[in-house]
C-alpha cells in the first residue's frame, strides 16, 4: 500500500504553517498519515492524506467516507500519534517525519511525542520532528551531520538516562568527548553552527538535538 514511497509523514494536531513547511518536505514524497485533528491541518495546506487515524476528540468532525481512516477509542493505551507511527511500521516504513507534533495547547502532548521519537529509535527506525523553525533529532551512539546551515542554533540535551558523551565540530562552542548530564548545568544549550558542514556526535548514551533557524 505504501511501498512506492520511502518514508512516512505523520501530521499531528499542533498548529503549523503547512504551506511553508511543505515546501521543504513535499508530502508527495511521503506516505501521509494524519493523527486526529492533523487531518484539518493537512486540508488547510492542500494535502490529501493516505490515511487518517484517531479518536477524533480534538477534531471538529469525522473525515468523509471518501477518506480512508481508522477510528480509535478515546480510552486507549497509546496516543493517536503513537498509533500512527505503529501503523507506519506495519506498512513497512522505518523512516518517519513528525509534523504538527510540537507546541499547541498541550505541553504534555509535546513530551509524549518525544517519547514517540524514542519508540521509533528503539524499533530500528529513524525519526525527525519538525515545525517551521525547529528540527529535533534523537541520537544514540551516532552522529548528525548538518550542511548548509551556518548561523542555525543547536542545543543538545541528554535523554533517556543520566548522561551522554558528545563531541561537536563546526559549532561556536566545540566539545571533545564531553559529558552532558541530566540535572546539571545545561552546557548543551544555545550553540551555533559556524562552519559547513557541522557535526554533533554522540559517542555514548542518547541525546536530543534541537536545530533551529
Amino acid at each position: 500500500m505504501g511501498a512506492e514511497k520511502q518514508a512516512c509523514m505523520i501530521i499531528g494536531a499542533a498548529p503549523l504553517d503547512g504551506r511553508k513547511l511543505f515546501k521543504e518536505f513535499d508530502p508527495r514524497h511521503y506516505y501521509v498519515i494524519c493523527a486526529d485533528a492533523g487531518y484539518e491541518t493537512a486540508l488547510d495546506a492542500g494535502v490529501h492524506p493516505d490515511l487518517v487515524v484517531g479518536d477524533f476528540d480534538s477534531a471538529k468532525e469525522l473525515p468523509p467516507k471518501t477518506v480512508k481512516y481508522v477510528s480509535l477509542p478515546v480510552d486507549k493505551d497509546v496516543t493517536d500519534t503513537m498509533f500512527a507511527v505503529m501503523k507506519g511500521f506495519n506498512l513497512g516504513f522505518n523512516s518517519f517525519l513528525l509534523l504538527g507534533c510540537l507546541g499547541g495547547k498541550r505541553f504534555d502532548h509535546t513530551l509524549a511525542n518525544l517519547e514517540v521519537l524514542q519508540y521509533i529509535r528503539e524499533h530500528g527506525g529513524h525519526g525527525i520532528m519538525a515545525d517551521e523553525h525547529t528540527k529535533i533529532f534523537l541520537l544514540h551512539d551516532e552522529k548528525l551531520k548538518m550542511t548548509s546551515m551556518v548561523g542555525a542554533g543547536v542545543s543538545v540535551f541528554p535523554y533517556n538516562g543520566s548522561a551522554c558523551l558528545v563531541s561537536y565540530l563546526g559549532l561556536k562552542y566545540p566539545l571533545n568527548h564531553e559529558q552532558l548530564s541530566c540535572g546539571c548545568l545545561p552546557m548543551g544549550v544555545s550553540n551555533q553552527i559556524i562552519s559547513d558542514p557541522a557535526e554533533v556526535r554522540v559517542h555514548n548514551g542518547s541525546a536530543l538535538v534541537v536545530v533551529g533557524q
